[in-house]
């Protein structure tokens, strides 16, 4: 169908656009944005900043994207925003560039779905497949794993880690690492299980769920010291490829620590 721009819009010099882009009204896309092809605009979305958007990425009204990071020492840096191909930005969503004081960039995966008002901050990585219900929010430098859930006005605090397959509960705030395919809960957030219903849609056997839920129900439910407790499971499951991905995140968990249960 070839590009199309609302005569309204502003594109400005040096801006690249990719084939079959379409371009609301009253848009703003900046001199170092890339659009791939068949990326939408729809009407007033904002792109700033040096910003690549991929393939097939749909954005809604108001939106907000590569404006300067909420940083009181960003100091004007060309970082950058890399999204992937195929996400939905839904309206008034915001996510910012990288800062010089960490990796100088924040990189989205490919095909997330960003509900309303949800805000990615500086030197943020989000991996694939992802969801954040409306008002989601993460702080600067977190990483947020492949298919992730972030329920409704839940939040990530700074340098915190949400695993692949792990699902956070509406209203949730999150200040330490959740660990991949659990469920966290609450004002502070505590782990209340494994993700089941979520690992089933994505195909892991029964076999898989019940040997995650057995080695979870170990590290943090089991008795003595958590260090004692993962080292036993490394023993018995290490060799199992989703027990490692469990085991490498804790094993890399930075100054915030684990996300543990109610109990601990």
């Amino acid at each position: 169908m070839g590009t199309v721009i609302h005569p309204t819009a502003v594109i400005e010099q040096g801006a690249t656009l990719g084939d079959n882009v379409s371009i609301g009204a009253f848009c703003m896309v900046g001199s170092n944005v890339t659009l791939g092809d068949d990326v939408k605009l729809h009407n007033h979305v904002n792109i700033a900043g040096h910003t690549k958007i991929g393939t097939g990425t749909e954005v809604f009204p108001f939106a907000s994207l590569g404006c300067a990071p909420q940083h009181t020492r960003y100091a004007g840096e060309p970082s950058t925003l890399e999204i992937g191909v195929h996400n939905v930005i839904r309206e008034h969503v915001t996510m910012h560039p990288g800062t010089a004081i960490d990796k100088m960039k924040t990189v989205v995966g490919d095909h997330g779905y960003f509900m309303a008002s949800t805000h990615v901050a500086h030197d943020c990585v989000v991996g694939d497949n992802a969801i954040f219900a409306n008002n989601a929010t993460i702080g600067g430098h977190v990483e947020i794993g492949s298919h992730v859930m972030l329920g409704g006005f839940a939040s990530v605090q700074q340098w915190c880690r949400v695993g692949d397959h792990a699902m956070v509960g509406s209203q949730t705030a999150v200040d330490k690492d959740v660990v991949p395919y659990a469920m966290a809960v609450g004002n502070r957030a505590v782990l209340t299980g494994i993700n089941v219903i979520g690992l089933s849609r994505r195909g892991f056997s029964q076999d898989q769920i019940d040997q995650i839920r057995t080695v979870f129900r170990a590290l943090f439910k089991g008795d003595g010291l958590f260090n004692d407790r993962r080292r036993a499971v490394a023993e018995a499951h290490g060799d199992n490829v989703d027990i490692a991905l469990m085991l490498e995140f804790i094993q890399a968990a930075g100054k915030n620590g684990i996300c543990h249960g109610a109990t601990r």
